[in-house]
């Protein structure tokens, strides 16, 4: 993927190492000697990385990652510490600073381009629920969405698979504070406990004995509840091959052994992280989903969604001769109801009048607003009489117990309802409609609070 990656650094020779390697890879490219003009670059450019040196005159490393993560406008830009130095005391630095991740001198290209992909796509993620959020504020729906990429990386559930019991306790042990760890040694029993629990982050032994821990990364990558579980391998020295071949079946990260815990914690809340930008995401998406065809003031589909499903229902059973009814219903006199009680009063019946109407409706039908007091019902595998039957059930249940329009008053509600089937092969989900409510009008001409099919 590409991205823009800020390499900075006082070193001119480490600044162009680093802009070769990560070229050739298609990033675009921005530099800086110092801190101060890091974060003017990042002031005036989209950044999706920062690749930042620690060991800097001035400002070092651990100042310019404090005040990016302390900006409200630049706290979601990923930032990797490049440092000569590999004291824990230096990651724990850091770590408290804000950054997501650590490469020492002299920089490892697998590791390199690892972790800039890895954090560039975090980048994009974290973008999209800022937008989001924004979207969500100026449509005055409350802050929705900044604190839930901020947070995204809290008490994770992870699942370990690991053989060695001193090395799995080790990693336990240094997990347990911010995450909880359930450790599995075979990659079988794994794999079904990974189908009765969720979890937020795979880690996984490529030093199993008996086993093959990359097969286990492959099986989880095909299947659709664990494919976009975030998966981090454990890697010897020397075993670059396996370590490639992981990363291509599309294994997210890595780390080698002997295992550097404050490394260990970094990639896992990056890749947390990643995993609930993701799940906010497609959350969001249904969510977006179900407003663009839902009905707000009734939770009915809205006239969108019903002339879509129409469509689909008629050409289906236009082509297999099966049945197919509409039935269009009317509340009788609601102008007076709003001009009377208010417009708030004519809410509470329309909500009322879709309760009513859900309950009358089986499972395969569609109740749906079509706008102001007019709602439909389309019924699949329904010949006229069955319509018939379910349009007079409905038409007495809205009569049957007056609607409560405020807390002091009731108000006795009628509905008219017009039917129709679909009757020839060239019927169209148009015609269909039309001839429903044709007879709807021919209800509310003689006399309201009546059902009448569709005589053609």
């Amino acid at each position: 993927m590409t991205a823009r990656v800020l390499v900075v650094d006082d070193i001119l020779a480490n600044v162009k190492l680093l802009e070769a390697r990560l070229t050739a890879e298609y990033f675009e490219i921005l530099t800086a000697n110092s801190g101060r003009a890091a974060l003017d670059i990042i002031s005036r450019e989209r950044v999706d990385v920062v690749l930042l040196d620690v060991m800097m005159p001035g400002m070092d490393g651990f100042e310019v990652c404090r005040r990016i993560k302390q900006s409200p406008q630049h706290a979601h830009i990923p930032v990797i510490m490049v440092t000569a130095l590999d004291q824990p005391s230096d990651k724990v630095e850091g770590l408290e600073a804000g950054a997501d991740d650590f490469l020492t001198k002299p920089v490892d290209d697998i590791a390199l381009i690892t972790r800039v992909r890895s954090l560039a796509r975090l980048k994009v993620l974290a973008d999209e629920l800022m937008m989001r959020a924004s979207t969500t504020q100026d449509l005055g729906f409350g802050p929705g969405g900044i604190a839930e990429w901020t947070e995204a990386a809290a008490h994770g559930h992870v699942l370990l698979v690991e053989d060695h019991p001193r090395s799995a306790q080790r990693i336990v042990d240094g997990l347990s504070k911010t995450h909880s760890v359930v450790v599995e040694r075979d990659p079988q029993a794994a794999l079904m406990r990974m189908a009765e629990q969720s979890f937020d982050l795979l880690i996984v032994s490529l030093s199993l004995s008996g086993a093959d821990g990359l097969r286990l990364c492959s099986q989880v990558r095909s299947l659709d509840r664990t494919r976009h579980m975030p998966i981090v391998m454990m890697v010897d020295p020397g075993d670059e091959a396996r370590l490639l071949r992981g990363l291509d079946m599309g294994v997210n990260d890595y780390v080698l052994r002997p295992l550097d815990r404050n490394e260990l914690l970094a990639r896992i809340k990056t890749q947390i992280k990643r995993k609930r930008h993701a799940d906010l995401l497609r959350a969001k998406l249904d969510q977006g989903m179900e407003h663009a065809i839902t009905d707000p003031l009734t939770g009915l589909h809205n006239r969108r969604y019903m002339e879509s499903h129409l469509a689909t229902l008629v050409n289906q059973a236009t082509q297999s001769g099966r049945t197919l009814s509409v039935l269009v219903a009317d509340i009788d006199f609601f102008k007076n109801v709003n001009d009377t009680y208010g417009h708030d009063a004519g809410d509470n019946v329309l909500r009322e009048f879709a309760t009513r109407l859900r309950r009358n409706t089986r499972g395969i039908d569609l109740a749906c607003r079509l706008g102001g007091e007019e709602f439909v019902i389309i019924m699949p595998d329904t010949e006229l009489s069955r319509a018939m039957q379910v349009a007079e059930r409905v038409r007495a249940c809205i009569a049957a117990e007056p609607f409560q329009v405020n807390q002091q008053s009731t108000l006795a509600v009628t509905a008219s309802v017009g039917v129709s089937t679909l009757e020839r092969r060239d019927d169209t989900p148009d015609t269909l409609f039309k001839r429903a409510d044709t007879a709807l009008y021919t209800a509310k001409r003689s006399g309201r609070n009546r059902v009448v099919a569709d005589a053609a």
